[in-house]
């Protein structure tokens, strides 16, 4: 009999910590509870951290996180604007913004990743495939190719606008990544979701497109070789051009000191031979004497033929001049 006791006392006891063991459950800081009854949510959910009561074996507790969640997406091959096709691997951070409604909708976060993985790849597509692959593969709307340590060693009056812009861009990946999250935003709003960020882990070009994109690059960066060996024959141009005016100045500036010089020196010449020749009739005719002897050797040479007439002037002093043998004169022999 008194064993029968201990034994409905034993009983008794374990049933008592049961009940009060599925009484009560603790909060943590981190987690959010909704209680729920026969499978429908119990009043509020419960933020706050700390031990809370409830009715055992009729209510449950549905723990859900307050903490940062994060949604990695699967890589998916999706077709740009400009038909080209690209692995694009996206990431996303998401919380639980309303967990009743969380609950009414998912139910759980599997159940949530499933939705993220159809909402945010939809939104990625659409953008994907709304923008061309320059837009994908550029961070922000400007880039500059050329520096401005680069730019500074550019002859003055380069273009460098025009290489900064080798292909203008209208957003950029920075822009789009903003775009979807908007979009998607809106959409996960109804499932107690709030989307904190969206981000493209990784692009990668499609094996047939991988030469196209390498090609370009090419192209992008022989243009920007082209304008610097632009640029530099253009400056090397300007500076030959330089010193030709220069030397041509030099040279000018020259000739006009040296025709100057020669003139004064002529006139200053002309003017002591004047002065000297001109003292009398006699000197003046000595004058003339020599210039036409002067004149003997460079109009005639060895191998020269002239005619002239009797009455030359070129010869009348050879012609008045008494070529005698024995200090006789003789007979002109053009007479």
């Amino acid at each position: 009999m008194k064993q029968a006791a201990l034994s409905l006392i034993a009983i008794a006891a374990i049933a008592i910590v049961v009940v009060v063991s599925g009484s009560f459950y603790t909060v943590h800081e981190t987690e959010q509870v909704i209680v729920t009854e026969f499978g429908k949510p119990k009043g509020e959910p419960i933020t706050e951290a700390g031990l809370r009561f409830k009715v055992p074996f009729i209510q449950d507790v549905n723990r859900f996180e307050k903490r940062v969640l994060e949604w990695d997406g699967q890589p998916n091959e999706m077709p740009t604007k400009d038909k080209l096709y690209i692995m694009v691997d996206t990431f996303a951070r998401w919380r639980i913004s309303d967990s009743l409604q969380f609950f009414r909708s998912l139910r759980d976060e599997r159940s949530a990743q499933s939705r993220l993985d159809d909402i945010l790849g939809s939104e990625t597509r659409n953008a994907v495939a709304t923008h061309n692959l320059i837009e994908m593969i550029r961070a922000t709307k400007n880039r500059e190719v050329v520096s401005g340590e680069v730019a500074e060693e550019l002859p003055e009056g380069s273009d460098i606008e025009r290489v900064n812009e080798l292909e203008p861009i209208e957003k950029g990946r920075t822009i789009i990544e903003q775009e979807i999250q908007k979009n998607a935003k809106g959409k996960l709003a109804g499932f107690g979701i709030e989307l904190l960020d969206i981000r493209f882990k990784r692009i990668n070009y499609n094996v047939k497109v991988r030469k196209r994109i390498y090609e370009r690059m090419i192209s992008e960066r022989e243009q920007i070789a082209e304008l610097f060996r632009s640029e530099g024959a253009a400056g090397a141009a300007r500076i030959l051009g330089d010193k030709e005016l220069e030397l041509k100045t030099i040279e000018s500036e020259a000739y006009k000191t040296i025709q100057t010089i020669r003139g004064e020196a002529d006139a200053k010449a002309t003017e002591i031979y004047a002065s000297a020749y001109n003292q009398s009739a006699q000197a003046s005719d000595f004058y003339e004497f020599i210039k036409t002897m002067e004149t003997y050797p460079k109009v005639l040479g060895s191998d020269t033929t002239v005619i002239f007439s009797t009455d030359s002037d070129l010869f009348k002093f050879l012609k008045g001049m008494d070529v005698s043998s024995e200090s006789k004169p003789v007979a002109d022999p053009f007479q």
